[in-house]
Formats: C-alpha cells, structure tokens, sequence
C-alpha cells in the first residue's frame, strides 16, 4: 500500500493534480486527498487550485459541479459508477415536466443533483445554505423544492414558507429515520447528537421539539457544519446521524472524543467504491474525465451563482 500511495504521490507532482475527497470517502482516501470536505466546498477547492488536473473521489454530480465551476480544468473520477440515489430520484425531463405544471414557479435545487437538473433550474442550495437561499426569494414567489424530501420538510420548518416539495431521498439518510431516537439518547445521556437534514430522523427531532430548532444536546448540520461544530464543542461525546465515513475526519480532528454513529448501516455504497487502486489508475491513466457540454455547463452556472451571492 505503501509503494502504490508513494506512485500517487508522485504521479500528481509530474501532473500537477489535486486529489479532493468527500467526507464520505473511505479512510485511506482521505488521508491521501489534498483537501477532505463537503461537495460543493470541494468544488470551490477546484476552482481556486491552480493544479491543471482535479481528481474528484466522491460521486459523480460532485465532478460535475467541479467541471461546471472549472471548466478550464480536466476533472476525472476514479469510478464511473459512483452514482447517487438521491440524484437519481429526477432527470431533467421530470423537472420540465414539474415546471410546466407550476409556470409561475422558481425552482431550488439541491446540489445532490445532475447538471442537467441544475441548467433546468433558479437556484441552487447546499444542507447549509438552503435556509438562506429560500428565505432570499420574495414570499409571494411560489417554490418548488427538490430533491430532498427531508430537507426541504427543514427548510419549511426553519422558514414558515409553504413549498412544493419533490419526493426523493438519499437512501443511506432516510434509513437513519428507521433508528429509535429515544433509545439512542437513552445509550448516550451526555452525548451532543448531530444529524444531517437530509436524514428522516431530522423531521422527528424537529416535531418533537415543538419549536422547530434543536432539541436537547441535538442539532442539526450539514457535513461542514458538524466539522465546525465539533471544533468549537467541549463535549467529549458525540452521536453521528450521516454516513459513517465522517467519523474518520471528526476523529482526526477531536481524537480523545468519542464519536457513535446514530446507525452502523449509514453507508453508501457508491461513496466507497473508490479504492486507493481505482485513484492510482485515475492519474495514471486520466481515467475518467467528467465534462459538462458547454450549453448545460453555461445554463448550470446560473442557479450556482446565485446560490454564491446570497451566501
């Protein structure tokens, strides 16, 4: 394993390369990859590097965004086949289709989504920005919300906007909605909890709240906002609802802390389907480069720019 990271590693000075990884990724990848983050954080990475090759180890609407915001830049993915469920819950036609039935809607989605999603759409938002994107479009603009169920069920709880909301799921979170919140917090009494807003536990914590934001020791981040989170946090116990490979950075940064996930079985199988082969094979090869068509690419740019500007 060795001799193939040392390969990597100089692989990438004779071409310039920049390994991004997603939080998600599997530990080996991580600790490899130049910057370890969120995907649209990653994106930004992309875009300020001056590297001349971006290798994406995440899924692929994740280089699709990085080619959208660098499209001077060749980006590859390690495996073509790293997908995402939550992405493939609308294409571009059931969104067109979706929009001629709400003409005088603006359409928000969630960067969980392909580039021919975001070229069809108004805005763009992330887990940790999606607040402030709606809350930015006037009150009397009906919105449609996709595709996140459980997110957007937090963005209107969170905003008192009325939405319509389309029915996907990332299938990784939505099981973590299956797990009984109460006998977790009754396992761990001192533990902060930290759950995603794409989980379905997310909408449970919310109502029984009663007042829609967090509930006791219980908060609710994106992937990024848990990092920074459990950075500022004096607690020493900590209870993870996302995917498990988040653990390995939060470790890294709070090692004497303990870190549960919510769920063993909060794993995504397309996020760990890069291996330290598949990124050795990537650079050598330049296998395989994800490039947007410059029509999708340029009406894409739009609904991520203004998602920018307000955030």
């Amino acid at each position: 394993m060795n001799d193939l990271i040392n390969e990597i590693l100089k692989l990438k000075k004779e071409k310039n390369a920049v390994i991004l990884a997603h939080n998600y990724q599997i530990d080996e990848i991580q600790d490899i990859a130049d910057f370890v983050g969120d995907s649209l954080g990653l994106s930004q990475q992309a875009a300020k590097t001056d590297a001349d090759l971006i290798v994406f180890c995440g899924v692929h609407f994740m280089a699709e965004t990085a080619s959208i915001i660098s499209p001077d830049k060749k980006i590859l993915i390690p495996d073509l086949e790293a997908g995402c469920s939550l992405a493939s819950t609308i294409n571009a036609d059931q969104l067109r289709e979706w929009k001629l039935e709400n003409p005088d809607a603006l359409v928000v989605s969630y960067v969980n989504t392909t580039a021919e999603v975001k070229a069809e759409s108004d805005y763009c938002c992330t887990s940790s920005n999606a607040v402030k994107v709606v809350q930015a479009i006037p009150k009397e603009r009906k919105i449609l919300f996709l595709p996140d169920k459980f997110l957007g069920q937090y963005v209107i709880a969170m905003t008192g906007r009325e939405m319509e909301i389309w029915n996907g799921a990332c299938h990784v979170h939505e099981k973590i909605g299956d797990v009984n919140f109460d006998e977790a917090q009754a396992r761990h009494p001192y533990a902060e909890f930290l759950i995603h807003p794409e989980c379905g536990c997310s909408s449970a914590c919310m109502l029984k709240s009663q007042i829609y934001f967090d509930c006791k020791n219980t908060h609710i981040f994106s992937t990024e906002g848990m990092i920074d989170y459990v950075k500022k946090s004096d607690a020493d116990e900590f209870v993870v609802a996302t995917e498990i490979g988040i653990l390995h950075r939060l470790k890294k940064i709070k090692p004497d802390a303990a870190f549960y996930p919510l769920s063993e079985k909060s794993i995504c199988e397309y996020m760990k389907m890069i291996t330290v082969d598949k990124l050795y094979e990537s650079l050598r090869d330049n296998k395989f480069e994800v490039k947007i068509p410059e029509e999708i690419a340029r009406k894409a740019s739009l609904p991520i720019q203004r998602m920018l500007e307000i955030v």
